[in-house]
């Protein structure tokens, strides 16, 4: 049977859905942009987490599997026009800034979920202006995480979002093989774009590779210490992979995005969300 445990670290509000039988957890801070900070299969932990960063509202998260909503990637100078007003927005948006609310659990004996909601505020209006409401619910069972998301325009005018994740997972290894049907990437390092013939290597890369033109939505790829292949499988939305690392640090990100780094200022391939309608996606990480 599946448990929830609600706790208190470092002020931090975390909601912990564990079965001890199977070996499995999830662990989400809602307080800290709905991050999930721990998921564990077959008493393995899957994830890399900085906890110092975790716990430091001043910095960006190093670890677990942030959320970014309603940009991922960057803006050049951190800054876009819409409607002829220049709005500033950091890196990845303001959902990873922001407290979520916890508005349901469930459990039973082979899976729980938590879903958590962040709705439109003052502070992501002057980033952001439009008004919206996300839900996502985190259900964890034996080997899987999914993540089912819904993006609501609660707005007049048509709401463009490009929302993406950040897994990070945990690995010393930064020379691995995916299974993908992708056939080029973009190396942000050169701005070339190659053939993928084997393994990537990230090894002294300090920007992303992008992988191009997949069409089947999935990847797979072995984290070899814990000798666990990890499968995602995404909706139709997410065009990109991203692939990043940081030297010396033992983690590999594996990152769906719905279009690449600055597109609120190129505009080629924003997702349009309607006044009064929403966007449904998911998201399913499977380790075996």
């Amino acid at each position: 049977m599946y448990q929830l445990k609600v706790s208190k670290e470092k002020e931090l509000s975390v909601y912990e859905l564990s079965n001890e039988t199977l070996g499995s957890w999830l662990r989400v801070a809602p307080d800290r942009g709905g991050i999930i900070t721990s998921f564990g299969v077959e008493n393995d932990e899957i994830l890399f987490l900085n906890k110092e960063t975790l716990y430091d509202p001043k910095k960006n998260i190093r670890g677990g599997i942030p959320i970014l909503f309603p940009i991922s990637g960057q803006l050049e100078n951190g800054e876009y026009k819409w409607n002829d007003k220049v709005y500033k927005m950091k890196n990845h948006g303001v959902a990873r800034n922001q407290s979520w609310e916890v508005v349901d659990t469930d459990l039973n004996e082979t899976k729980a979920t938590v879903t958590i909601r962040l709705v439109s505020n003052e502070e992501t209006m002057r980033e952001y202006p439009f008004q919206f409401e996300v839900i996502f619910s985190y259900t964890i069972t034996k080997n899987e995480l999914s993540i089912d998301q819904v993006y609501r325009n609660a707005s007049d005018e048509s709401m463009p979002i490009y929302a993406g994740f950040h897994p990070y997972f945990k690995t010393s290894s930064k020379d691995l093989t995916y299974q993908t049907d992708a056939k080029t990437y973009l190396d942000y390092n050169t701005m070339e774009v190659n053939s993928i013939n084997a393994s990537l290597d990230l090894t002294n890369k300090k920007e992303s590779l992008v992988l191009l033109d997949s069409r089947k939505k999935q990847i797979s790829f072995e984290l070899p210490e814990l000798r666990k292949n990890v499968t995602m499988r995404y909706g139709d939305e997410f065009k990109y992979i991203v692939l990043w690392t940081e030297a010396e640090q033992e983690f590999i990100c594996v990152e769906p995005w719905m279009a690449m780094t600055d597109e609120l200022n190129r505009k080629e391939e924003l997702v349009m969300v309607e006044p009064g309608k929403s966007l449904h996606t998911s998201l399913v990480i499977s380790v075996k």
